[in-house]
């Protein structure tokens, strides 16, 4: 009953849930109509003679959505939530899917676990779009249907995404673009290379926000999403992301990774609507960034 249906005829709401689902009581229909648990593209709708076009897409959850800046587990707060898609504010330490080492603790797991409430044998889930690296906190996007999914996915490389990093020093300009080819053969560590058939080339765009003389405060577009892109390449620079030891930082001030993915823009799989999130430096990055601002 929780998979989406696109309507093919037109009709009212009620009667087509009424049509869809006959194996379900109508007293309960009506009881998901109220609490605001059927969505029509997307949107919660509660008016019972809603009228319905071919090509609207009808979905049903038994519980409402969580409602904006809701933090449901392990400090992973929801920005949005319909029945296509899951916009989340992925905690620092928490891995995205499932590694060798660690295959129930990661945010994939427990926004899972978050769908299906007490019911654990339930058959709703997520499906990976992206992935944030585990010491990477920030803005994330889970499909909850593999059509999402798939539009989702196909279109990445055009979104926006959008970073702001803690760094070790100065970069030698306060705005430009960095470039260059990585090897991502060692799936512990990326490196930049001549470029060949195994590597992908990786464009980040950056402007410094602030900075002082032990650390920059810097903001970064993706143009591509590669694995380790910013990381490799703000060390190439010289000037490592704090609590980067992998990619050779000196210092740890926060206790963590000083790299937060702060805004998303993309289009919704269903109904095309251009969705855009921000999410602001995590409090133990902000006392570590320096205020003096760039003119």
């Amino acid at each position: 009953m929780t998979r989406p249906v696109t309507v093919k005829e037109p009709a009212e709401l009620l009667a087509f849930l009424f049509s869809t689902w006959p194996e379900t009581k109508k007293t309960k229909i009506r009881s998901l109509l109220k609490h605001q648990s059927v969505t029509v593209n997307g949107e919660p709708v509660t008016q019972f003679n809603h009228p319905l076009q071919p090509g609207d897409v009808v979905g049903i959850r038994p519980v409402r959505y969580a409602a904006p800046k809701t933090s449901i587990s392990a400090g992973i707060k929801v920005w949005f939530e319909d029945a296509h898609l899951m916009v989340i504010d992925k905690p620092s330490g928490l891995l995205s899917i499932a590694s060798n080492a660690e295959d129930e603790r990661t945010a994939y797991f427990l926004l899972t676990d978050y769908l299906r409430g007490n019911n654990q044998r339930g058959r709703e889930r997520v499906w990976i779009v992206h992935r944030l690296d585990k010491e990477t906190s920030g803005l994330m996007v889970f499909a909850k249907t593999p059509e999402a999914k798939e539009f989702l996915q196909s279109h990445w490389e055009e979104n926006e995404k959008h970073y702001e990093a803690v760094i070790e020093g100065r970069l030698r300009n306060r705005e430009g673009v960095l470039t260059c080819d990585l090897d991502e053969s060692n799936k512990f560590k990326v490196r930049i290379a001549r470029a060949s058939a195994l590597t992908r080339h990786a464009i980040t765009h950056y402007k410094v926000l602030s900075e002082d003389s032990k650390v920059s405060l810097v903001h970064l577009r993706l143009e591509t999403g590669r694995r380790h892109q910013i990381r490799v390449q703000l060390a190439a620079e010289g000037c490592p992301i704090i609590g980067d030891e992998k990619y050779g930082a000196a210092t740890d001030p926060a206790g963590r990774l000083g790299l937060h993915a702060t805004f998303l823009k993309f289009f919704h799989p269903v109904t095309r609507e251009e969705m855009r999130f921000s999410s602001p430096l995590p409090r133990a990055l902000a006392a570590h960034a320096t205020t003096k601002a760039q003119d």
